[in-house]
Formats: C-alpha cells, structure tokens, sequence
C-alpha cells in the first residue's frame, strides 16, 4: 500500500471511493435518495476542484488502484477556535477497513497541519456511523453533538476533538 498526495487526475478514484463509501457506509442511515444521487462522474468534478484547493491525501493499492483517501483544512466552524484543523474525510473502500490504512491515511494531515503550526483537530462524523469509534480508539474527545440534514432527514453528528493531534503519530508510525 502507498500514501501519496493526490493529483487532478486522482479525481475519478476518489470519487469512486467516495461514493462506494457513502453507499456502504451510510446504507440505513442516509436516504437512498440522497445516496443514489451520488454519482461517481458529479462527484468526480467536485474532487477535481478540492485537489486543487485543499490538502487531499490517497492510498494505493499494489496495482496502483485508489483504495481509500483522506483530506483536511483549516476548521470549517468557528464554533470550536480551540481547534483549528479538521479532518474533512477519511474513506477507504470497505474491503481495506480495519487493517490500519486508515491511521495511515492520517499521518500526512498531522504533518500538514504541522507545517502551518496548526495542532487541534476536529472531525465531525455521522452519530450512527460505527466508523466513529475509530476516532475513540485513537483518543479523540467527544466535545459536541451537532445536527445536519439531508434530503429532509436531519442526523446527528458527533464532533470530536485533539487538543493536540500530534499525538495521534503514536498510534500512526506503527504501521
């Protein structure tokens, strides 16, 4: 597996991890509506436009074939200034989960963050998501619950925090 900073023309893959994700993941938490709206080719024009933009990061696997990917910025809520980083996504396709890939994808936004002495990271993920104990396991806080709505439905997400991400690369530099 490789980790690399994502290109332009990484823009279709993502999309497919993106969209294979939000369908496996959020199958009976979304609605379908929502879910089948997703299209490999609309979300690819969007992820053309955020390489450009923001700190993206993807995993290959052997055959060079993006697997999953990750990416962050500076807070998008200024409801939580004690910290300013977020991790926007982290994804991988379903049948790369739970073999360290993902603590993998986030080491090169800890380092980005770094680079712009930035420290704290949010991320803010679905309540109904089981995903949302991997962030548990690698010490995030929960500091908040907010709501958001789609397609009519609202959900609730949970915002976690590290007051210092920097020590999330203990849990990272294993693997």
């Amino acid at each position: 597996m490789k980790i690399r900073r994502a290109a332009v023309t990484d823009a279709e893959g993502v999309a497919k991890v993106q969209v294979d994700s939000w369908r496996s993941t959020y199958e009976r938490i979304v609605p379908e509506e929502y879910l089948t709206s997703m299209t490999y080719e609309n979300r690819a024009q969007k992820w053309k436009e955020m390489i450009t933009k923001q700190m993206v990061y993807v995993a290959e696997n052997c055959e060079g074939d993006i697997i999953g990917f990750s990416n962050d910025g500076l807070a998008r809520s200024r409801t939580y200034p004690e910290y300013e980083g977020e991790l926007y996504a982290l994804y991988l396709l379903k049948k790369h989960q739970r073999n360290g890939l993902g603590k993998r994808l986030i080491e090169p936004i800890i380092h980005e963050l770094n680079k712009m002495n930035i420290y704290s990271m949010l991320v803010l993920v679905l309540a109904d998501n089981d995903s949302r104990f991997f962030y548990e396991k690698l010490g995030a806080e929960q500091i908040d619950t907010t709501e958001i709505e789609v397609s009519g439905k609202t959900l609730d997400e949970v915002v976690y925090g590290w007051r210092d991400a920097r020590g999330l690369l203990k849990y990272v530099t294993k693997y």
